[in-house]
């Protein structure tokens, strides 16, 4: 019988460790950990994800600063306000909410943010230590991912691993954090030919393109571990994954639900990173 891989008990187990972390440092480093949040634009999807980051950091004691700006601003205004962020000592994390409006540098916004409060481990210093194996912040969907991947096998070392995806929010960290679990890792992209045979040598499966159910059940390895990433408009009120799930849970041997699967440990390990960055401001420079 496959193995239903609930992100939601997941992170609720994550919360109580979580709050605890974040009492002792309100009690014995008197500091309360803080959240700046940057949205641009009113679209409706980043408002909800913001929302619910935003609902989840309060629930656990993390105070957030929401700065909306509109639509129209300027890539100098945008800079301004991250720079004045970095400057703030009462500000521990800086998250800037993407995508950006189509006028803005995505690239360019992130450079400026400073990497001690950089909470997505996005900025190049960021890449290059966990790159190096080094990390100071891993980001979080991939350790969303990997921790449902350890609920189903607490070593993955030498297991066969294909990443779906390749960009660098999702599919490029998780190929490199499989890879130093020590996973022999397989990397697919829009332009892979024949997926499918790929996807039958893979022990574990991790999708994230945004393409509804993409991944089919005949394509899957008997008892393999399939983590869906994608959140796709099904046509209905509830949304679908990169994965069919009916056709795949009947060959998998675990799989994450579409929703309830990665999306609550995501910004459960987004609360994990702004603990870390409280406890970097902590540390004598």
């Amino acid at each position: 019988m496959v193995q239903i891989l609930n992100g939601k008990l997941a992170a609720d187990h994550l919360a109580e460790e979580f709050c605890e972390t974040i009492q002792l440092l309100k009690k014995q480093k008197k500091i309360v950990p803080t959240l700046a949040v940057i949205l641009v634009g009113d679209s409706a999807a980043s408002q909800l994800y913001v929302r619910r980051k935003q609902e989840k950091a309060e629930s656990l004691g993390v105070e957030v600063q929401l700065y909306k700006l509109p639509s129209n601003t300027t890539q100098m205004v945008l800079h301004k306000l991250i720079r004045k962020l970095n400057k703030a000592f009462d500000v521990h994390g800086i998250l800037l909410q993407l995508p950006l409006p189509p006028h803005l540098s995505r690239v360019d916004a992130l450079y400026q943010i400073n990497p001690l409060k950089d909470v997505d481990g996005l900025t190049p210093e960021n890449i290059g230590l966990f790159n190096l194996n080094t990390p100071r912040f891993i980001p979080c969907t991939p350790q969303g991912c990997l921790y449902l991947i350890h609920l189903w096998r607490k070593n993955i070392s030498g297991l066969t691993a294909l990443v779906v995806g390749r960009s660098p929010l999702v599919g490029t960290p998780m190929a490199k954090l499989l890879l130093n679990h020590d996973a022999t890792v397989i990397q697919a992209h829009t332009h892979t030919k024949d997926l499918g045979a790929l996807c039958k040598l893979a022990d574990i499966v991790v999708v994230a393109v945004g393409k509804p159910k993409l991944i089919q059940g005949d394509w899957i390895k008997p008892g393999a571990c399939v983590i869906d990433v994608g959140i796709n408009s099904g046509g209905t009120d509830r949304p679908v994954g990169d994965v069919d799930f009916e056709a795949v849970s009947r060959v998998a041997g675990a799989i994450s639900p579409v929703p309830g699967g990665v999306g609550p440990l995501t910004i459960m390990f987004l609360m994990s990173n702004i603990i870390r960055a409280a406890q970097l401001s902590s540390v004598p420079s």
